[in-house]
């Protein structure tokens, strides 16, 4: 592989951290931390919004519509860096970003409200695939996986912030505070990519058309999977589900088509790496979605506080963000190696607490206690050690003249990913006893259920990593 060469080897932190490469590096870090704490700092401040300005009805919108909206943001921008640059295209990103948390800080109403979360997540989403897409153009590919290694790693520092950031915010009644306290972040940020990112790319720009109707279908696909998963129906789940999935498979054979492409060649094969590579990220985020209702189980099954059960949550990001530093500087057989036993720890961390969080006696065990601790850091520390190395895969696995295209499509596949994910585990939960009995029996039922079934996601990773090289 030409990522394990010796030039890459001797790569140091202190490369990437010190002079010019260190504001490189904080412009990038800034752009995937001011999406993901976003997220974070939304979700903890929406019941204050919803006291405020009522829009209950809406409650689930903000994040669908702020995914789907981030989904396009991530698809177009290896068109908007083709045409602008580094330098403006990531401006473009910061002011429409920007523009929106203006919108939301100043909405009278829900309903206006999901205007400016549509802005957030466009913006967002371009700034998430640009953090990626510039690693490879502002760096030596000797510090790519350094890079690649805090980038991802950003998520799992966004999880400890932003719940603080929008709880300070939400519990003294200014949650429109939250907001703005965003824009000094992109001000920031914006003054740094001005001094720093070049004007233009050093490679020629990759001419490509827009592929719209494949953007229109994959948004189409994760509104409905997102509006079947509110149902209690399993039928209406399950319908859903299917035509979701269906849709993927239209964009599948639609995407290429008169030049335009979604994802760049061979991403719908597993013959070819790059599916493989794609897949398998995708089966590893879902093992991470299990996230979103831990809170819940901690709270209604073990009595937890919100505060309490919300940063115990945070510790599978934070494995996520340790794996990640751990596995970026890492280079030659031991890659591989890294890359498969990732799925492994996801799988067995899954299975433990499938077994465990149900058991009233977990907080009565110091031991009982340690290991469920230790499983949550597992789901995030598998994903974490893998993510480098996969994305770095991608880039070295990207067709000719379709590498900016390649970089979009790592976040693309992830958001899609997670979208599709969330609104699988509400359909698993919803269905294993979370409605119905309901109350810390349903809880239990559910956590069983969930964490039983999406330790298939990485039991499947397992079987299909050990196709990549």
């Amino acid at each position: 592989m030409s990522n394990e060469t010796s030039n890459v080897s001797q790569a140091k932190w202190a490369d990437l951290l010190s002079g010019t490469n260190a504001l490189l590096t904080i412009a990038l870090t800034g752009g995937v931390a001011l999406h993901a704490i976003n997220i974070y700092i939304v979700t903890t401040i929406l019941p204050s919004v919803v006291n405020d300005i009522g829009g209950l009805e809406y409650y689930a919108w903000n994040t669908t519509i702020f995914v789907a909206t981030s989904i396009v943001g991530s698809a177009l921008s290896s068109k908007i860096l083709d045409n602008f640059g580094p330098k403006f295209a990531y401006l473009i990103a910061l002011t429409i970003f920007a523009l929106g948390s203006i919108w939301c800080a100043a909405s009278p109403s829900m309903l206006i409200l999901l205007g400016g979360r549509a802005l957030q997540g466009f913006g967002g989403g371009i700034l998430f695939a640009l953090s990626y897409a510039l690693i490879r153009i502002v760096f030596t590919e000797n510090l790519w996986s350094r890079a690649m290694g805090v980038v991802s790693g950003m998520w799992g520092i966004a999880t400890l912030c932003g719940p603080a950031i929008g709880g300070i915010f939400a519990e003294s009644g200014h949650w429109r505070w939250a907001f703005w306290a965003l824009l000094p972040v992109a001000v920031f940020l914006a003054l740094i990519v001005l001094g720093q990112l070049p004007r233009k790319q050093t490679q020629s720009p990759q001419v490509s058309k827009i592929p719209f109707l494949a953007i229109s279908l994959l948004v189409i696909s994760v509104l409905t999977i997102s509006v079947g998963s509110l149902s209690e129906s399993l039928v209406i789940n399950l319908i859903s589900l299917l035509i979701s999935i269906a849709i993927i498979v239209i964009i599948a054979f639609l995407d290429g088509k008169n030049g335009k492409r979604l994802l760049p060649s061979g991403a719908y094969s597993l013959k070819n790496p790059l599916g493989v590579i794609f897949l398998t990220m995708c089966l590893l985020v879902g093992g991470m979605t299990t996230e979103i209702y831990v809170p819940y189980f901690l709270q209604t099954i073990h009595h937890f506080s919100p505060l309490s059960a919300g940063y115990l949550t945070a510790i599978m990001a934070a494995g996520w963000t340790i794996g990640a530093l751990f596995s970026a500087n890492k280079t030659g057989s031991i890659v591989l190696k890294i890359i498969r036993t990732g799925p492994v720890i996801i799988f067995i961390s899954l299975i433990i607490l499938a077994i465990l969080t149900h058991n009233q006696k977990l907080t009565d065990s110091v031991l009982l206690l340690i290991i469920y601790l230790v499983a949550m850091m597992g789901v995030g520390l598998g994903i974490g050690i893998c993510w480098p190395h996969l994305v770095l895969r991608v880039f070295n696995s990207a067709p000719k003249g379709e590498e900016n295209l390649a970089s979009s499509s790592i976040i693309t596949i992830q958001l899609y990913a997670t979208a599709f994910s969330a609104a699988f585990v509400g359909v698993v939960v919803n269905n294993s006893g979370l409605m119905n009995p309901g109350g810390m029996i349903g809880a239990q039922q559910a956590s069983i259920w969930l964490f039983a079934l999406f330790s298939l996601s990485p039991l499947l990773a397992i079987i299909l990593i050990r196709k990549v090289k």
